[in-house]
C-alpha cells in the first residue's frame, strides 16, 4: 500500500505538506500542490478516509434522517440532497426513522457514530424539546420541514398551513361549501398544519367546520382506498375533497371510477405535493406544489454554510403554490352521496 511518506519522497516535500494538500489548506504553495498531485497520480495513492477524518476533524460526509427510503417525496428529497453534496465534494449518508421514535433516536446515534460533519433531520416523532436538545449537543444540525422558534436558524421548512389554506380557498372560490378533507397520518406535523390551513379557509368564509367531513388517511398508499370509500359512504353531501397529498387523491380517483362518480364534474378534488403523475391522470389533478427538489438542495447548501461558517441563504421557509388543472368544477350539479352515478 502506498503511503504519504512515499508521496512526499517522490514530490520532494514534507509529509505535512502532503497532508495539508490533501485537506485543502490554502497555505500550501501552488508549486508544491502540483508536485503532490503529480506524485499521487504517478504512484496511484489513495488517501485513507478514516485517517484523514481523524487528522482534519472532518469526514466530508453529511448525515440525513428521513421518514422512509422510498416514495414520491423522500426519493426526490434524497436525490437532490445527494447531488448537491457530491457537487461540493461531500458524501451523503442516509438512514430512516420509519415512523418510530426509537428508530429516529437510533438513527441519530448511528450518524454521530459515523463521524458525519453535520446532520439534516426530517423527523416526525421527536418533540420540539428533544430536537432543541439535539441541536444544543450537535450544533451542525439542520431541522428539515419543521419550524421551532428556539432554534429558528437551524430550521428549513415548508409552509404547510398556507398550502392547506390555498387548496381549500380555491375550492370555496369555485363555489363549493361542503368540502371534505382526507388527511395524512395525524401523528405527522405536515398533516396537522395542512388541516389547520383547511380550517382557516373555512373560517374565513364563514363555513362551519363539520367533523364528519374530515377523515384520516396516510401519506403513503396503504389503506387510502378504504379510507376514500368510508368517506363517500358517510353521505355527507360533499361536492369537493381536499386530499393532503397526491397519493391520497389517486386512491380517491380509483374509488370514484369504481362508483361511476365523475371527477371534476360530480366531485372536485385538490391534491398536495404536485407529484409527477398528477398532470398525467385524467382529469389532470389540481394540486399544491411542494418544492421538494429545492428543499433537498437548499438543505445541503445551508448545512455546508454552517460548517464553513460562510453566509447562508436567507431562505428559511419555502412557499406553496397552487397548480390549477382540470379536477375542480365551478360549483356543483348535485350533492354527492355514495350512491351517485354519472
Amino acid at each position: 500500500m502506498i503511503t504519504i511518506k512515499e508521496v512526499s519522497e517522490l514530490a520532494k516535500v514534507s509529509q505535512s505538506t502532503v497532508s495539508r494538500t490533501l485537506n485543502g489548506h490554502a497555505s500550501v504553495k501552488e508549486a508544491n500542490r502540483q508536485k503532490v498531485f503529480a506524485a499521487i497520480e504517478q504512484l496511484g495513492y489513495t488517501p485513507n478516509a478514516f485517517a484523514q477524518a481523524l487528522a482534519s476533524s472532518r469526514s466530508n460526509s453529511i448525515g440525513m434522517l428521513v421518514g422512509s427510503l422510498d416514495g414520491p417525496f423522500y426519493g426526490p428529497l434524497m436525490h437532490h440532497a445527494e447531488n448537491t453534496a457530491r457537487n461540493n465534494n461531500m458524501h451523503l449518508i442516509v438512514t430512516s426513522g420509519q415512523e418510530s421514535k426509537s428508530r429516529e433516536l437510533d438513527s441519530i446515534r448511528f450518524l454521530k457514530a459515523k463521524r458525519v460533519d453535520g446532520m439534516i433531520l426530517h423527523t416526525d416523532k421527536l418533540t420540539d424539546s428533544e430536537l432543541i436538545d439535539v441541536v444544543a449537543k450537535n450544533p451542525m444540525t439542520l431541522i428539515l420541514n419543521r419550524f421551532i422558534p428556539e432554534i429558528a436558524d437551524h430550521c428549513l421548512y415548508f409552509d404547510n398551513e398556507l398550502g392547506g389554506y390555498l387548496a381549500t380557498k380555491h375550492l370555496i372560490e369555485r363555489g363549493h361549501q361542503r368540502i371534505a378533507c382526507i388527511t395524512g397520518q395525524a401523528s405527522k406535523v405536515d398533516s396537522r398544519e395542512r388541516l389547520q390551513g383547511y380550517r382557516l379557509a373555512l373560517q374565513e368564509h364563514n363555513i362551519d367546520h363539520d367533523l364528519s367531513l374530515v377523515i384520516e388517511g396516510r401519506f403513503d398508499h396503504e389503506g387510502n382506498h378504504q379510507v376514500a370509500e368510508k368517506l363517500l359512504d358517510r353521505n355527507t353531501g360533499a361536492t369537493a375533497v381536499f386530499c393532503q397529498n397526491d397519493a391520497i387523491a389517486l386512491a380517491l380517483y380509483d374509488v370514484c371510477y369504481e362508483r361511476g362518480i365523475a371527477v371534476g364534474k360530480n366531485l372536485s378534488i385538490v391534491g398536495f405535493d404536485n407529484d409527477t403523475y398528477s398532470q398525467h391522470i385524467r382529469p389532470s389533478l389540481t394540486t399544491v406544489n411542494f418544492p421538494v427538489q429545492e428543499m433537498g438542495q437548499l438543505a445541503v447548501e445551508r448545512l455546508l454554510s454552517m460548517l464553513n461558517r460562510s453566509s447562508a441563504s436567507d431562505i428559511s421557509a419555502l412557499q406553496p403554490a397552487l397548480v390549477i388543472r382540470d379536477s375542480v368544477s365551478t360549483g356543483c350539479v348535485c350533492l354527492l352521496s355514495s350512491k351517485s352515478q354519472v
